[in-house]
C-alpha cells in the first residue's frame, strides 16, 4: 500500500512540475506570437522558423498539459451523468472510464506516434517550408504528452480504488468542482427573480 501511495505521489509531483513549466511555455508562446505578429505587420518581415516555433510551443502546452489537467480534475467529463451520482458512483464511473477508455487509448497513441518520431529522428526530417525547423521535436511531443497522461491516469485509477476501499479521501471532491457549492449572493437572486417577472 505504501509503495502505491509513493508511486501516486511521485506521478502527481511530476505532473505538477510539468504544469509549472507549461505556465512559462505559455508565456513564451504568447511573447513569440505577439513578436511574430508585430514584425509581420510593422516591418513586413516573417520567418517560417519562428512561426513553426510558435506552433511547436502551442503543441507542447496542450500535449504535455493533459496529465496536469487530469491531476486537477479540469478535463472534460460527462457532467450530466456524474453530477447525478454520489461519491462512490462518480469514482466507479471514473474507474471504468480510465481502465476501458483512457489507458487503452493512451497506449494506442503512444505506440502509433513513436514510429513517426523515430523515423523523423533517424532521417533528420525537416519542414517543407524554407527556413523551417527540424520535425522530430514536434513528433516527440505526442508520445511524451500521452505518456504523462497515461501515468496520471494510472495514479488517478489507484486514487479511486483507494477511496472505494476506504483507505483515502475522495480525490474528485478535493480537486473537482462537483462538490464545490456555488455561492450566489441573495441580492443577485432577488434581482434575477425580479427581472424574470
Amino acid at each position: 500500500m505504501t509503495a502505491l501511495k509513493t508511486m501516486v505521489g511521485g506521478i502527481d509531483h511530476l505532473n505538477r512540475c510539468i504544469g509549472f513549466i507549461i505556465k512559462w511555455l505559455l508565456l513564451a508562446t504568447t511573447i513569440l506570437s505577439a513578436s511574430n505578429a508585430i514584425t509581420r505587420k510593422a516591418f513586413d518581415l516573417s520567418s517560417n522558423g519562428m512561426l513553426e516555433a510558435q506552433w511547436y510551443l502551442y503543441a507542447a502546452v496542450f500535449l504535455l498539459g493533459g496529465g496536469y489537467a487530469f491531476l486537477h480534475n479540469s478535463h472534460v467529463r460527462i457532467d450530466f451523468i456524474s453530477t447525478r451520482l454520489g461519491a462512490r458512483g462518480r469514482n466507479l464511473v471514473d474507474i471504468v472510464g480510465i481502465a476501458v477508455i483512457l489507458i487503452p487509448f493512451c497506449l494506442f497513441v503512444i505506440n502509433l506516434s513513436w514510429g513517426f518520431f523515430t523515423t523523423a529522428w533517424h532521417s533528420g526530417e525537416m519542414s517543407g517550408n524554407a527556413g523551417g525547423l527540424v520535425r522530430w521535436p514536434a513528433y516527440l511531443l505526442i508520445p511524451a504528452g500521452f505518456s504523462l497522461l497515461l501515468l496520471q491516469g494510472l495514479a488517478e485509477l489507484v486514487k479511486r480504488l483507494l477511496f472505494l476501499t476506504g483507505k483515502e479521501p475522495d480525490s474528485i471532491a478535493e480537486e473537482g468542482s462537483q462538490d464545490t457549492p456555488i455561492h450566489v449572493p441573495a441580492q443577485a437572486l432577488s434581482t434575477a427573480q425580479e427581472g424574470s417577472r
